[in-house]
Formats: structure tokens, sequence, C-alpha cells
């Protein structure tokens, strides 16, 4: 009878001991499987798929320390490309001063207002003169904040005989600021002044 209480209370051990060893390796199952769940979630989540005709392009998220040399050159060629992009058209030439002054602070409102005063906007109207820009080079040092640019650029002026190419230099400082529908790089051009902006030759029409 002992006998069989001995191999009853065995039997118990070792059911007790299965168990246990059974439920630890259920948990550290399902604790794999939701630490891969969770890392397969945040690689699905860094992808964006871009759709372009009958393709999905993919694309992946990173952070915008990444990205400031790249973001920065755009940001100030879209504001070069909206400031110096003039037609005879009085609505065509605001409409593109306010994209620029939305990226750019009162320096290069003062710019403008000095090009208005002189002359040269009511100019380019009455002479039914077209100013083109071509942004050759953007250099941003992003070792030191806020961050310097300078701009190399040439410019033309189509005219109805002739087109007169220009060398353009300006420089600045870009300051980190709140993305917008206007302002989509989040920056701000500060301190924005022309070097130089030099006749290079006229080629007829």
């Amino acid at each position: 009878m002992f006998r069989q209480l001995q191999n009853i209370d065995s039997a118990f051990r070792h059911i007790r001991s299965f168990s246990l060893v059974f439920l630890l390796a259920c948990m550290a199952v399902s604790g794999t499987a939701l630490y891969l769940s969770y890392r397969q979630v945040q690689a699905v989540q860094e992808r964006i798929y871009v759709l372009a005709g009958d393709k999905a392009l993919e694309a992946f998220s990173t952070g915008r320390r990444e990205n400031i040399p790249v973001e920065a050159r755009d940001h100030v060629r879209t504001f070069h490309r909206y400031f110096f992009s003039l037609d005879p058209d009085d609505k065509v030439i605001e409409a593109n001063m306010r994209r620029a002054l939305y990226l750019a602070d009162a320096s290069a409102k003062r710019a403008y207002d000095n090009l208005r005063e002189s002359g040269y906007i009511s100019g380019l109207i009455s002479g039914n003169i077209s100013q083109e820009i071509a942004v050759d080079s953007v250099q941003v040092d992003t070792g030191q904040y806020p961050y310097h640019f300078r701009c190399y650029a040439r410019q033309k002026l189509i005219r109805a005989t002739s087109i007169l190419s220009r060398s353009l230099v300006t420089e600045g400082f870009l300051r980190s600021v709140s993305r917008s529908d206007n302002n989509p790089h989040g920056f701000m051009i500060e301190r924005w002044t022309t070097l130089e902006n030099k006749d290079l030759h006229t080629q007829n029409r």
C-alpha cells in the first residue's frame, strides 16, 4: 500500500514538473512570437508605397537629420525659382513672390520692394520681358546652425529681339521652422543677400 502511495506521489511530481516545463516553454514561445510580431509591425510601418501609374514604388522613412542637406538645397532652389521666375503679368509676379516670401524673412521682402521701387518689375511688364532662372549649384554648411548657404545660378531675360544671360550668386542662412503647406521643407531663409548679378552675354533671337 505504501509503495502505491509512493508511486502516486512520484507520478504527481513528474506530472507537476512536466506541466511547469511545458508552461515555461509556452511562455517562451509566446514571448518570442510577440517580439517578432512587434518588430515586423515596426518594419512595415517604416515602409511607404508611392503609386506611380500602375506601379507601387517603395520608399523608406528616415530621420530629418539624414535629409537636412538635401532638403536645405531644395528649399533654396525653390525660393530662387519663385523669386526670379517672372513673366510680364502682374498677377503671376505677385503669386510667385507670395510663394517665395513664405520661405524667407524680411530680407527677401526688402529685396522685392527695392525691385518694385526701382521700376524693375514695371519694366518687365511694360517691355513684355520674361525672366527665367537655372540654379547651377547650392552649397550648404550644416556644420554650424543656422546653416549658411551659397547659391550659384544663371538668369535669362527674354525679350522680343534678344536674350540676356546673367550670372547670379546669393547667400544667406537657413533656420528651422515648422513645416506647413506653404513651407514643406521647414526652413526659413534669413539675411539673404545678392553677392553678384552681372551680365554675361546677349544673344539675338
